[in-house]
């Protein structure tokens, strides 16, 4: 799935699949390559990815057709750039709570290779380009795909001026910052916490933008995932490699022990 491809499916609230993949393994590609996965979500926020392993993580999914979507360090628009320059798809902005960045964004993946107080004259209005830049910077960035992390009480109060920017592709909520923000620290199944959920939701598909919520292995359970995928969710995000590894080996190794009458102090455990 290329970048235009991506959007489309974004836009018109067809359902995309995808999952977090942070292993660096050269076998971890063909592990992937049968569960019919649009995107792979690739993290350097909370994740040790050098640039030239994620570079070679991104030219090798998109090579399968799977389209890779990292999720930038900042809302810097220069780690934007940095980000499809190491063949990126699409960029996912973390801790978005204004217009103004999502703005500056834009800037970054919409209308590339313009930089500095030129572009800041086009975002502003200042200034209008020429039909044959016009025309250049639309081929050139078609398919470069944005979507922002909303995860703060200040991004939902924003949330309809957030949408209001057009070149805006979608919405991927950040659970664990969100219930923090609103002070229901991990309390994923509140039901005020639903509630919040299910009123982005429906402004951003009326909006015409994709939404997404990152279903780890704590949380709503798929039961959730399923149901707010019914009422417009189309970007599901489920899981990750790191994740399921986590969430599997702990539940099948605590079964072993258990019948077995041994405690897990005995294995070792250290945290790193």
């Amino acid at each position: 799935m290329n970048g235009v491809e991506l959007k489309t499916c974004l836009r018109s609230g067809k359902k995309i699949f995808g999952t977090l993949l942070i292993s660096q393994s050269p076998a971890w590609p063909k592990a992937v390559a049968g569960m019919g996965l649009d995107y792979v979500f690739l993290c350097t926020e909370h994740h040790a990815l050098n640039r030239e392993t994620l570079s070679w993580m991104c030219r090798t999914y998109k090579a399968m057709n799977i389209a890779p979507l990292v999720r930038i360090p900042s809302p810097d628009p220069y780690a934007a750039t940095v980000a499809l320059d190491d063949g990126a798809t699409g960029v996912i902005a973390p801790y978005v709570e204004t217009p103004e960045e999502v703005r500056a964004l834009v800037g970054a993946l919409k209308y590339r290779p313009l930089k500095g107080e030129r572009l800041k004259s086009v975002l502003a209005g200042k200034e209008t380009l020429g039909p044959k830049m016009v025309e250049y910077i639309r081929e050139f960035n078609k398919n470069n795909v944005l979507v922002i992390n909303v995860e703060s009480k200040p991004a939902v109060e924003n949330i309809d001026a957030l949408l209001s920017i057009p070149e805006l592709d979608g919405i991927l909520i950040g659970p664990h910052d969100l219930s923090c923000s609103y002070e229901m620290p991990e309390e994923y199944a509140n039901p005020a916490f639903v509630a919040i959920i299910d009123g982005i939701i429906e402004k951003t598909r009326a909006k015409g933008k994709g939404f997404g919520y990152h279903k780890g292995y704590v949380g709503p359970g798929i039961e959730q995932e399923i149901e707010w995928a019914k009422k417009g969710m189309n970007m599901i995000l489920h899981e990750g490699d790191i994740l399921s590894f986590s969430y599997h080996m702990n539940r099948d190794l605590n079964t072993i022990r258990d019948a077995l009458g041994e405690s897990k102090e005995n294995g070792g455990a250290v945290t790193v």
